[in-house]
């Protein structure tokens, strides 16, 4: 039998941090559950979690419970609960050193400073695996607080677009593969 596709969405759980830029992740994954009518349950304490088909392949969608920075706990715990290989795992996150607006998709890499995927490299023992980052702007003078904070007024009109762009770059990773999906998403959609 094939493996199972993993989409796993970062952010940290409670309601103030909801509307934040660290949550990007929670929102792209939120977005793909309400196409799909689909509703997250909570596995224990340590992940919101939904399976479902598309095109006869099997997805399941997670969202830690343990907070950026434990990001890895749930994730290693998703991974050998869905018995997932790592090319067909993919994890989705903020990334402060890219401009608003920006995708890029790679299949391996650093952090690169983000904790969540430092996380998630510790806990499953190597960087070799995709990942979807998504720009949040790069324009802050303290990294932590810039990130718990909430998206500006201006970016929140592009905010919807830019998660409905994302949601459609992991159904193209997984229908069609990373190779492509970089090559066709890999930019910033606010510049022309």
């Amino acid at each position: 039998m094939k493996s199972p596709y993993l989409i796993v969405g970062l952010g940290n759980p409670g309601k103030e941090y909801q509307e934040t830029r660290h949550n990007i992740g929670f929102m792209v994954v939120d977005f793909l559950a309400a196409k799909f009518n689909k509703s997250f349950k909570k596995i224990q304490d340590t992940f919101w979690t939904l399976s479902f088909d598309c095109d006869k392949k099997k997805i399941s969608l997670l969202k830690p419970a343990t907070f950026m920075n434990l990001s890895g706990i749930a994730v290693i715990s998703g991974i050998k609960q869905y018995d997932v290989v790592l090319s067909n795992f993919l994890v989705i996150c903020d990334d402060i050193n890219l401009k608003f607006g920006t995708l890029r998709i790679r299949s391996k890499g650093s952090d690169g400073g983000q904790k969540g995927l430092r996380s998630i490299i510790s806990n499953v023992g190597t960087p070799d695996f995709p990942r979807l980052r998504i720009g949040i702007g790069d324009y802050f003078d303290n990294a932590s607080a810039y990130v718990l904070s909430p998206f500006n007024s201006a970016e929140k009109k592009e905010l919807p677009s830019i998660i409905q762009i994302a949601a459609d770059a992991v159904e193209s990773f997984v229908l069609n593969g990373i190779e492509l999906t970089m090559s066709r998403f890999n930019r910033n959609y606010l510049e022309n």
